[in-house]
């Protein structure tokens, strides 16, 4: 403790860690926040730069409307005014040769009506005829977490999994069904296959109770969610400090202490409490010597790579301007496009500056095909300009291309992952101020991190102030 007041390490500069770091402000004066990161700054996967002249996520590029952490956040750092709503959400689906509607009435990728499964034309004859067998097979008896696609699999076969499920789940997870947890990535699915004996059945009913006139299922900030970062370190009051790479964290009788630096010059950051709230790997070394059995657990988290290619073509350069917000690809069709996003489609505000302009992105790279990533930038642009090409008739060179590489970016929810999460917070809860928080635990999306962090501050708050004035604090914060 410094004088009255208390010193408070974030370990990752994402949006988890500056996140926590606002929250901490809950705490009053009384608390200093340092906000440490290994990079050159801060944001991690939330970064927008300019293509075209136009400034453009380079990662994540939305966040859910329907969650209200991401929302309550952006209001209280002030940038309200910025949100912006998606012009269309409409999605295909390019496979079996061709770009097809996405079914109405589908919970990830799980059919409720299979009339509309078969207007889609996404399956074949002898996929689709296998759908409604779901109702009159024996139950699937499911008593412990399975991987998505063996539920699935076994309820409306394995087209729905390799043409439906897929595509959504590696345009989240960049992972593959086989190995993803139902219970972490589909919970309203898992819960149905432990009460429900028909998936179709159980499907129709969480349509039938999905509130209808929610609005938009996403939404985005005007000058991209790479914007966030900022305006939420300078709200936070927090001191930020770029280029300073952790290695070590160590218990001391009044609290922990961080080494930081080069071997030969290491730098001692003495802190009476720590958030972690780095990716996976990270954390697991950073905890390794305190805390073994969180850093065991959260070594075995796998991290997916990508690469997200940004292209920017004059209007007249396509045939038919696109009318969609984009489209997925099935692994099984061998594309190297696992999707692309007509953004400035999509993102209507996109437009404003050049309405002549068409942006689009195209992501590559799923678990277990870091082969591609290889390839250097302007291969990776080739292979999207090819695909434009290919799949809608565009004519020419693009204006601008960006290539951004997210090496082991994506953790992997695999079977098992809730009970593995659970292990790693009941190790740390025996370490009285110390927290974790960010997107290897309960959700990679924006709203899901904030809420790990808020968690995290709220931990940290507790350790630090029992008596829990902290809460008269945060309510004025809040509501202010």
């Amino acid at each position: 403790m410094e004088g009255n007041r208390w010193h408070v390490v974030v370990v990752g500069g994402g949006i988890a860690g500056l996140a926590a770091a606002w929250y901490l402000r809950q705490g009053g004066e009384r608390v200093r926040v340092t906000v440490v990161d290994g990079a050159e700054r801060i944001g991690g996967k939330l970064h927008a730069t300019e293509v075209a002249g136009v400034s453009m996520d380079a990662g994540a590029e939305a966040m859910l409307a329907r969650r209200p952490e991401g929302k309550d956040l952006v209001r209280m750092v002030g940038l309200d005014d910025e949100l912006r709503l998606p012009g269309t959400t409409q999605a295909g689906i390019l496979t079996r040769g061709t770009m097809r509607s996405m079914p109405k009435g589908h919970v990830m990728g799980v059919p409720s009506d299979v009339t509309m499964l078969a207007k889609s034309g996404i399956l074949s004859l002898g996929g689709l005829a296998r759908v409604p067998l779901d109702q009159i097979l024996p139950e699937t008896r499911v008593t412990a977490d399975v991987s998505v696609a063996a539920y699935i699999r076994a309820r409306m076969g394995a087209e729905v999994v390799e043409r439906l499920i897929e595509p959504l789940l590696g345009g989240v997870y960049a992972g593959t069904a086989e190995r993803l947890s139902l219970d972490a990535t589909m919970p309203q699915i898992a819960i149905a296959a432990r009460s429900e004996r028909s998936l179709l059945d159980a499907a129709r009913e969480i349509i039938a109770k999905t509130p209808k006139n929610t609005g938009p299922v996403f939404t985005t900030l005007r000058r991209g969610m790479g914007s966030l970062p900022e305006a939420v370190a300078a709200a936070s009051g927090a001191e930020i400090r770029t280029g300073v790479m952790v290695r070590e964290i160590r218990r001391t009788e009044g609290g922990w202490r961080l080494v930081a630096g080069p071997v030969p010059q290491p730098e001692i950051i003495e802190a009476d409490a720590v958030i972690v709230a780095a990716p996976g790997p990270a954390a697991s070394r950073l905890l390794a010597a305190e805390v073994p059995q969180a850093s065991a657990e959260l070594a075995r988290i796998e991290y997916a790579s990508m690469a997200i290619v940004t292209l920017a073509y004059p209007r007249e350069a396509f045939p038919e301007p696109p009318t969609g917000s984009g489209y997925l690809v099935p692994p099984v069709d061998g594309r190297a496009i696992k999707a692309a996003t007509f953004s400035s489609v999509k993102w209507p505000h996109l437009a404003e500056t050049d309405p002549n302009l068409i942006l689009l992105r195209c992501s590559i790279g799923r678990i277990g095909e870091e082969a591609v990533l290889q390839r250097d930038d302007a291969e990776l642009v080739a292979l999207a300009m090819a695909e434009m090409v290919e799949v809608m008739g565009v004519r020419g060179l693009p204006r601008d291309s960006r290539v951004t590489r997210w090496g082991g970016s994506l953790p992997q929810y695999d079977v098992g992952h809730l009970d593995r999460i659970a292990r790693i917070r009941a190790a740390v809860a025996a370490q009285p101020g110390l927290a974790l928080c960010g997107a290897a635990y309960d959700g990679l999306g924006i709203p899901a991190c904030i809420s790990t962090a808020r968690t995290a501050a709220a931990r940290i708050l507790d350790h630090l102030d029992p008596a829990g004035e902290w809460h008269r604090e945060a309510d004025s914060l809040t509501k202010g």
